[in-house]
């Protein structure tokens, strides 16, 4: 079993509630916007860090991260990229690789608005965890934590940051 601690949107914020909420991940994952190559590199300091980059990262983070990244945990295949839509409405930057080849996890942000939706034609969960900085019109800052386990997700829980 795999814990995955998820965020988005952090636009260059630190908070300190990020690894202790995260403490029980194994992984974290950023979906883009991350802000400031510092965010990034605290991140990975803490726990491994899988990433993309969003519409407001520099070239230093778009060095770093690609635009779209898939990869497998715990036998799930997972596809992350900062703007990507929903379900029934997913970016046209994304929807050919998502019919062509849908993994079992999408995961995107941009929107702010935290999302879990299960994609029945597709068979596929889409998580978006909203935003976890401070920059935009949001007015709860969010996380998420899972699990996987054997390619099952499991145990999902929002976080919501307060202060």
């Amino acid at each position: 079993m795999t814990r995955i601690g998820l965020l988005s949107d952090t636009h260059a914020y630190w908070d300190e509630k990020y690894l202790e909420y995260f403490k029980p991940c194994d992984e974290i994952w950023h979906a883009g916007d991350i802000g400031s190559l510092e965010v990034a590199e605290r991140l990975a300091a803490f726990r491994p860090l899988r990433a993309v980059y969003g519409n407001i990262d520099g070239q230093d983070i778009r060095r770093r991260f690609p635009q779209v990244n898939r990869f497998t945990v715990d036998g799930a295949e997972i596809l992350m990229k900062h703007i990507g839509g929903y379900p029934g409405k997913y970016d046209p930057s994304i929807v050919g690789s998502l019919m062509t080849r849908p993994p079992k996890l999408f995961i995107s942000g941009h929107s702010h608005i935290l999302k879990v939706k299960y994609d029945k034609t597709l068979d596929m969960l889409h998580i978006n965890p909203g935003a976890a900085g401070m920059s935009g019109f949001h007015k709860v800052r969010t996380l998420v934590r899972f699990a996987i386990d054997q390619g099952v997700f499991k145990d999902l829980e929002v976080i919501e940051l307060v202060g």
